[in-house]
């Protein structure tokens, strides 16, 4: 063990160290440094957290990457079908990191009621389709049955939609889809409602009704195969830009690759702004940290100035007297470290186990509770990153000692 850091370990455990007149300034330092961890902590999980919840909800109504024809690629409605008899269908494993594949097809129409009417984007799923992705956004009864011999009526339609139409569970309703020449009597329908969800996200809340494909089939006069495109979920949703040039390679080359970072640029260009938000506020707090720091350090100087001439006349140079000050505030950074992240921890555990606190706007966001994410190294290398950036912060203050006379020093004692 070296000398400076025995001399500041016996600061530390000295009584009169605790109740001197630094030691109210050293506890606001403490506290400072507590509070600002927790401030950052919070930073970074609500702000990956409402990233990855965003990016869940826009992959739950669209897939990661959609595979179409290149005609279907400026239109929200399935126009040319494509045969479900590709290679990469129904298991995907010419790329690795693909979680599921399935085929879907969608047409617009008009949900007429006695008193209103509104447009709608019917999505028409299978049997391979991933409910999963849609489990925490049902709200009442179940998913439609779409693995029946023949198709049924059985509709899953947004709490949005329900509420602007007045209709409830268990109601049925008539929906008009129009032919390809506008002239014709338009194809007439009657849905069941059987579950009703709420992702949040008015953009998809609006408009997407989920049916049976084989409507849409038979509307567009399809055979049995056909669908209008694939979609293609991720293990990891940070590759998705290389997983579509991947699979781009892999696919026949009448077909064609989407995004969903393509399709929807404007949201994804929003959250990514949340990005630079999370390092401003961690730039600041750390620099907020480091001055209150830096003030507990002059006064640990201040009131252990005889200490300092003593340890002077006695050969100590002055790069080894700033090193036991510098262990000092290290390890005072360290205490307000971890009453930070106890504190910290245990708020994000309890909003994401309890979900208290809620945005008041829920629409702006695209969802009601604040989400929160954050991963153990992120929470080491925000407790490394703050504790060396605020010692070295600390470097230059603790050159002050080098102007300290001993003979002065000891007078003052």
């Amino acid at each position: 063990m070296n000398y400076e850091f025995f001399i500041a370990k016996r600061i530390i455990k000295a009584k009169q160290y605790k109740s001197s007149v630094s030691a109210t300034i050293i506890k606001i330092a403490i506290a400072a440094i507590a509070i600002g961890i927790v401030m950052m902590m919070v930073a970074i999980a609500t702000g990956m957290g409402l990233q990855k919840t965003i990016q869940e909800k826009v992959a739950a109504f669209n897939g990661h990457i959609q595979i179409t024809n290149f005609d279907n690629n400026d239109s929200e409605v399935s126009l040319m079908p494509l045969s479900i008899e590709q290679d990469f269908y129904p298991n995907f494993t010419q790329v690795e990191g693909i979680e599921h594949i399935q085929a879907v097809a969608t047409k617009a129409g008009i949900i007429r009621t006695e008193k209103t009417f509104e447009g709608v984007l019917a999505k028409g799923v299978g049997t391979d389709y991933q409910w999963e992705s849609f489990r925490d956004f049902l709200k009442e009864g179940r998913f439609p049955n779409v693995s029946e011999k023949r198709e049924n009526r059985e509709v899953l339609l947004s709490a949005y939609l329900a509420r602007r139409l007045e209709l409830q569970l268990g109601d049925t309703f008539k929906t008009l889809f129009l032919k390809e020449d506008t002239s014709e009597i338009p194809n007439e329908r009657t849905f069941e409602i059987v579950g009703i969800y709420d992702s949040g996200f008015q953009k998809f809340d609006a408009n997407v009704m989920i049916v049976d494909i084989r409507h849409i089939q038979r509307m567009n006069q399809w055979k049995n195969g056909e669908v209008g495109n694939f979609e293609v979920f991720l293990n990891d949703f940070d590759l998705i830009q290389d997983k579509e040039s991947e699979i781009y390679n892999v696919i026949p080359p009448t077909l064609d690759t989407q995004s969903v970072i393509s399709k929807f640029p404007f949201i994804f260009e929003w959250i990514s702004l949340f990005d630079v938000n999370i390092f401003l506020i961690i730039g600041i707090i750390i620099i907020v940290g480091g001055i209150n720091m830096i003030t507990a350090l002059l006064v640990l100087i201040l009131d252990r100035t005889p200490m300092i001439g003593i340890l002077k006349s006695l050969g100590s140079n002055d790069w080894s007297i700033r090193k036991v000050f510098l262990y000092n505030a290290a390890y005072l950074i360290g205490v307000g470290l971890l009453w930070g992240n106890l504190v910290g921890v245990g708020l994000l555990w309890g909003q994401h186990t309890f979900g208290w606190l809620k945005f008041p706007n829920p629409e702006q966001y695209h969802t009601a509770i604040i989400p929160v994410s954050i991963q153990l190294w992120q929470i080491a290398a925000l407790n490394v990153g703050t504790l060396v950036l605020c010692v070295l912060m600390l470097v230059l203050p603790s050159y002050i000692i080098t102007k300290i006379s001993p003979v002065k020093a000891i007078k003052f004692q």
